[in-house]
């Protein structure tokens, strides 16, 4: 690439529809971060005018899927594992197994999360895309609106660009199924060893908590967050969408007046991660060959 050119702007398909309502903010936060977001209703996708191969990252926003009447992330998951597509046997699971085969990422948030779990997707120690774990009530009971804090586990075996040069940040938590149930021992211990609990609820003091409020559901393994073992697809509960400018923290008047206000919210890193991962990609991508 001519020194002149710039890398492509990585590309983020948002889905929307039946539900789904955090789409603006997960477009705002891409565009923040020097990517080009399309939101589009998922009909689009599974009646063939829009392909995910068109894109770099496929996104599920948070919101309330199908009402979470049968569970959150159920009804949804179950459409993009069975709904057959334009092709003949083909589903939107087929194409995104495809899509993460070919390097490409895939992000989803509170909802979203509990769709990618449901899926398979995530944690996917089988590599068969089968649901091995699962997100439900919260511990509480109840619905919990709050903010917390988040601390990056460092021992992934394969880290996701995502939480690149992360160690712990705030965001707030909206949900009343976010609680983690892992279902067996041997499965506990897999996720473990690979660290593909990228994220758990941390105390003020940045160390992992399993204490109510700030593990606002219970999480086995005080988990916020999960990766697959590529590192390519990422889900959490909180919502990093919701941080993207430091006027959106619920402090920002005593921050301010202490001098401790910046610009940008903690949650929109996780975007400029995944944004600045992907040019570079395509700069390496793009750079002529050398000879010795």
């Amino acid at each position: 690439m001519a020194e002149h050119e710039q890398a492509p702007m990585p590309k983020a398909l948002i889905l929307t529809g039946f539900g789904i309502n955090c789409e603006e903010e997960m477009a705002a936060a891409y565009r923040l971060a020097g990517g080009e977001a399309t939101i589009v209703h998922l009909n689009e996708v599974l009646h063939g005018r829009v392909s995910i191969h068109d894109f770099d990252i496929l996104n599920f926003p948070g919101g309330f899927s199908f009402g979470d009447d049968l569970g959150s992330g159920v009804v949804l998951a179950n459409k993009l594992r069975y709904r057959q597509t334009g092709d003949a046997g083909r589903t939107l699971l087929s194409d995104i197994r495809e899509f993460v085969a070919a390097g490409k990422f895939v992000l989803g948030i509170c909802n979203g999360f509990q769709v990618l779990v449901k899926l398979g997707l995530l944690p996917n120690l089988g590599g068969d895309f089968q649901p091995e774990v699962t997100l439900t009530h919260n511990a509480s009971g109840r619905y919990e609106n709050r903010w917390v804090r988040l601390k990056v586990n460092p021992t992934a075996k394969t880290p996701t660009p995502f939480l690149s040069g992360l160690t712990s940040f705030e965001v707030p938590v909206r949900h009343g199924e976010g609680r983690l149930v892992v279902p067996d021992a041997a499965t506990r211990e897999r996720i473990t060893d690979l660290g593909l609990n990228c994220l758990t609820y941390a105390g003020h003091d940045d160390q992992e908590t399993g204490t109510y409020p700030l593990n606002p559901n219970g999480a086995d393994l005080n988990c916020a967050g999960l990766t697959d073992p590529t590192g390519h697809i990422f889900g959490l509960m909180p919502h990093p969408e919701a941080y993207l400018a430091g006027c959106n923290h619920p402090d920002w008047g005593l921050k301010k007046r202490r001098g401790e206000l910046k610009e940008e919210g903690e949650g929109l890193a996780i975007f400029k991660n995944i944004v600045t991962h992907l040019k570079h990609r395509a700069q390496e991508a793009s750079a002529p060959a050398t000879h010795a």
